[in-house]
């Protein structure tokens, strides 16, 4: 059977050992290939190959559920779930999405692209069919990068109070999230896999057997229980924090061994209550350069397959803003012990991976666990140090409460730096960062700023490490910059709540907010070419907003344009009108954002002028808002 002709994974059924082996290699060469031509996500999907086989040839998908931690790990799942034959799409427009959802396919039972969720997700599933009095079993794959998400521990403890609950937990150890685990529980594991009596057990136990009189291979299921029970005696600690919280334990099992894997998830599903079964993989595992360069394949941009090398840009680009980030704090911190980065297993995306390399002693990776992140970094602001908390925007949602709490209400110096604000392309849904203007510039004590470009960027850095009068936070896309000249000395911080005049004109006012500042320049040149004078305010602050600048020129111009890249709804564009209508100030004004949808995968640009956000259409927009009497269109 060729893995094109799978549709459905119960045809799963059935397969030998060899032929299962053949769909193995298949899945992982549509897999390469794939992710070698439109880019993805790489090391996770190799690494589970047959983890999922064995997994769904013991289960009855037609009933059975499993739920996927993140998801990016279940590219497998999808090729044998009816996507084979659109799996070239992967992660474009229209095309099978990077993660799992309930939309695209009926076996994708509960979609994330955050961590740590899908042990709570399957505990409520089994609740549910055990209230209902129904029959079919639910199991949860969980990394163990995701499994030091405090959501997960959350779960655990949970599903462990409930003994008559039937959930299997399958935990992928491959001893990474996207970065090296850190921590203690990742720690526990790595003493569990790598003790040396279990695997002295688990490499010599059949040859040594083999070798007694009168025995030979007669003994073959004896061997296995005699082996898991000698695990038990020959390392005592062996999952005995998951026993004591409830569960049984069964591992750490071989997760590229088909046979051991189909006969160890048959052995747990005989088990009654929470079941864990702990399997050992090797992340990119089947592709050489990805099993040695774990971090960098995690997620590749299209590469040559042979060489593992990114396929070069046809023209150079500007730095990326996350690199500009990661220069600039660097700098600032070789000369101030006092600063200190803070990640949530994102050392690389976000850039502090060189701060880790540069001045070890002031970073921190405390794993998925951005909720501990911020209160981390409160606890440090609270004795003087400079904690910078660098965490993409839609992490960030998952320690809003942190933020409140811990951080603005008691009005810490704490620097949030929020990498991937906006629209953030094929990850979809899940990590558009277009809610952080919203959700930030509602909390007393918080000041929102957000760079126009790479050097203004630097600027903000400065301003955010040198702020002491409570919490600051700063937004910026994902990607390049436009490739403005960097400040190397001179560095001053901004002051706060003020904004710049970038171009004058007396028909609209058009106030853009970092990202969308250079297209708002675009907009105003294109109204000029239809004898159209637009004033262009950079704003860099949502809050405060520099009122003392808006708010005359909106007065004497009549007309406003806000432009951002995050949700209209309390918004950015709120802001001003909310601050125009304190002031009495009864002007029309024309927000131009996000409005309220979801935005699917895409490329950026693709979803920007699906949402009108490119600057002819902007312009076009403003014309029809304020000069429809105009009869030329603005192309």
């Amino acid at each position: 059977m060729h893995l094109s002709e799978i549709t459905h994974p119960n045809q799963l059924h059935g397969l030998s050992i060899r032929q299962l082996q053949q769909i193995a290699r298949q899945i992982r060469e549509k897999h390469l290939q794939t992710v070698a031509t439109s880019g993805g996500h790489l090391g996770p999907g190799l690494g589970v190959v047959e983890l999922t086989l064995a997994l769904y040839q013991t289960l009855d998908l037609d009933r059975d559920k499993v739920i996927w931690d993140v998801g990016h790990q279940a590219y497998p799942h999808k090729l044998i779930t009816g996507r084979y034959s659109r799996f070239h799409t992967l992660r474009q427009k229209d095309g099978v999405a990077g993660y799992l959802k309930r939309c695209e396919n009926k076996f994708d039972h509960f979609g994330a692209g955050h961590a740590s969720t899908s042990i709570s997700a399957g505990l409520g599933m089994a609740l549910a069919r055990d209230l209902k009095g129904e029959k079919f079993k639910v199991v949860a794959v969980i990394g163990d990068g995701a499994l030091t998400g405090g959501m997960a521990l959350e779960a655990i403890n949970h599903a462990g109070h409930l003994p008559k609950t039937n959930l299997l937990i399958v935990l992928n150890d491959n001893e990474m999230s996207i970065s090296p685990n850190v921590g203690a529980i990742s720690r526990h594991l790595n003493k569990m896999r790598l003790s040396p009596p279990m695997q002295f057990i688990s490499d010599n136990l059949k040859e040594q057997v083999k070798q007694l009189p009168f025995v030979g291979d007669s003994l073959s299921p004896e061997l296995g229980r005699l082996k898991e029970g000698m695990k038990r005696l020959a390392v005592p600690k062996v999952g005995a924090v998951f026993e004591e919280l409830g569960f049984t334990y069964i591992g750490p099992v071989d997760g590229h061994n088909l046979e051991e894997l189909i006969a160890t998830f048959e052995q747990a599903h005989q088990h009654a209550g929470p079941v864990l079964v702990h399997v050992a993989t090797i992340k990119g595992k089947g592709y050489e350069i990805a099993e040695k360069d774990q971090v960098g394949y995690h997620a590749q941009s299209p590469f040559n397959v042979a060489t593992g090398k990114a396929i070069p840009s046809s023209k150079p680009k500007p730095p990326g803003y996350s690199k500009v980030f990661a220069h600039t704090l660097v700098k600032l911190a070789e000369n101030n012990p006092k600063i200190v980065g803070i990640t949530a297993a994102m050392a690389t995306g976000t850039g502090l991976d060189k701060l880790q390399v540069k001045l070890p002693q002031q970073y921190i990776d405390v794993g998925i666990a951005e909720q501990h992140a911020v209160t981390l970094a409160a606890g440090l602001a609270c004795e003087g140090m400079r904690p910078v908390v660098a965490i993409y925007s839609t992490f960030l949602q998952r320690a809003y409460d942190q933020v409140i709490h811990d951080v603005c209400i008691q009005n810490l110096p704490v620097f949030f730096c929020m990498d991937r604000a906006g629209i953030v392309g094929a990850d979809g849904p899940t990590h558009q960062g277009m809610y952080d203007i919203a959700y930030f510039r509602c909390l007393p004590n918080m000041v929102l700023m957000a760079p126009k470009d790479e050097a203004e960027l630097q600027q903000m850095v400065i301003t955010g490490v040198s702020y002491k009068d409570g919490p600051i936070a700063m937004r910026y896309p994902r990607g390049n910059g436009y490739g403005v000249p960097l400040m190397e000395e001179g560095w001053e911080p901004l002051p706060i709540g003020k904004g710049e005049i970038l171009r004058h004109g007396d028909d609209v006012l058009i106030v853009g907010f970092g990202s969308m500042v250079y297209p708002a320049v675009q907009v105003a040149e294109i109204l000029s070419e239809h004898g159209i004078k637009a004033t262009v305010v950079n704003a860099r602050f949502a809050k405060p907003l520099d009122t003392e600048l808006i708010l005359p020129l909106a007065q004497r111009i009549g007309r406003v344009v806000t432009l951002e890249e995050g949700c209209l709804m309390g918004g950015f564009g709120s802001a001003v009108a909310e601050a125009l209508l304190d002031a009495n100030i009864l002007v029309p004004v024309k927000r131009i954002g996000i409005p309220d949808v979801l935005v699917e995968h895409a490329e950026p640009n693709e979803s920007k002028a699906e949402l009108g956000l490119t600057s002819p259409q902007i312009a076009e927009q403003v014309r029809m808002a304020f000069f429809s009497q105009q009869l030329t269109s603005v192309k």
